[in-house]
């Protein structure tokens, strides 16, 4: 029990209540100091990259001596043309990254006293913000593949003698859709969605380096490996784990996604379902740092993304 009390307590380095007593003027500085770190948080241009520039202090602006240019600590970033207070999106960030399976747009609109479409445009943001820490990353050593389904499914009848097979194809919506996930062992976690888990082979052949050893299940669209990948199978109705051979933790993603859809978000569409599971691998890869730490990253890929090409103002464009 002092053992589980000792890491709970490492983890908590970071408190909603201290972010508002700390005031906006200190969540501003955070802003700076997380996106302007190599300069000791002092403004760089982001049109020219000048060190020098005149602080507007009236409007949380800088205007650069060189260029001339006028900008802010959120110019350019994901964050661009924001309206929150720089206290609620330290806070919204925080409440985020405190979320362990994921948090429901809803909740997060609630907590911070703004409309439903505010949180859910601005959890967005930020699910895509942190889906840039994996964009172009090739996985090598040892890696575990697989996939699970989602959506799809019609409403059972009331009645017994009326109720039908939903795994089969024509009792189903069309919707259906598949997350697969690449894990390597003690490393990070790519994910894709697609409509058939074989699509997975090409996924691999795309991300994974040469040499790379592959861990699958007995499911036979996995065979293909074998001609570009040393592949390890496991057969789940003998065992979950023979010979070092196991696809037990890319399990582990799928069970933190699965509980994030089921307990906290109820029902994703599958236009959004690659930002779900993109945020569930990024709090599996993270999931022994600290919530200060975590926060802290979610800053650092918040005002490092670009201006986002999906979402502008309340509405996706």
């Amino acid at each position: 029990m002092s053992q589980h009390f000792l890491l709970s307590a490492a983890s908590r380095t970071l408190k909603l209540k201290d972010i508002y007593k700390a005031g906006e003027e200190a969540a501003y500085r955070k802003f700076c100091e997380i996106r302007w770190a190599e300069n000791d948080g002092d403004a760089i241009c982001p049109r020219c990259g000048g060190l020098d520039a005149y602080d507007i202090s009236t409007r949380r602006k800088f205007k650069c001596k060189a260029c001339h240019h006028q900008f802010s600590v959120t110019s350019g970033t994901i964050f661009a043309s924001r309206k929150l207070d720089f206290v609620d999106l330290l806070a919204a960030i925080a409440i985020v990254a405190n979320a362990s399976k994921g948090l429901s747009s809803i909740q997060l609109s609630r907590d911070l006293g703004v409309q439903y479409k505010t949180a859910f445009v601005l959890a967005h943001k930020i699910r895509e913000a942190l889906s840039r820490e994996t964009a172009g990353v090739k996985l090598d050593e040892e890696v575990e593949i697989d996939g699970a389904y989602f959506g799809g499914s019609i409403r059972q009848a009331n009645e017994k003698e009326d109720r039908i097979d939903r795994r089969r194809a024509r009792h189903q919506t069309g919707k259906r859709l598949v997350v697969i996930a690449l894990r390597e062992r003690d490393g990070r976690t790519l994910t894709t969605v697609a409509k058939r888990e074989s699509e997975g082979v090409a996924f691999a052949k795309a991300r994974l380096e040469a040499g790379t050893i592959i861990n699958a299940d007995e499911a036979s669209h996995w065979d293909t490996l074998d001609a570009f990948f040393p592949v390890g199978r496991i057969n789940h109705s003998e065992a979950y784990s023979l010979n070092g051979v196991c696809t037990n933790q890319v399990e582990s993603y799928f069970s933190r996604l699965r509980r994030m859809v089921g307990g906290q978000h109820h029902h994703v569409s599958g236009k959004y379902l690659h930002q779900y599971a993109a945020h569930a691998a990024w709090l599996e890869d993270h999931r022994r740092e600290s919530n200060g730490a975590l926060a802290n990253r979610i800053v650092w890929n918040a005002v490092a993304a670009p201006v986002s090409r999906n979402w502008k103002g309340y509405w996706q464009r």
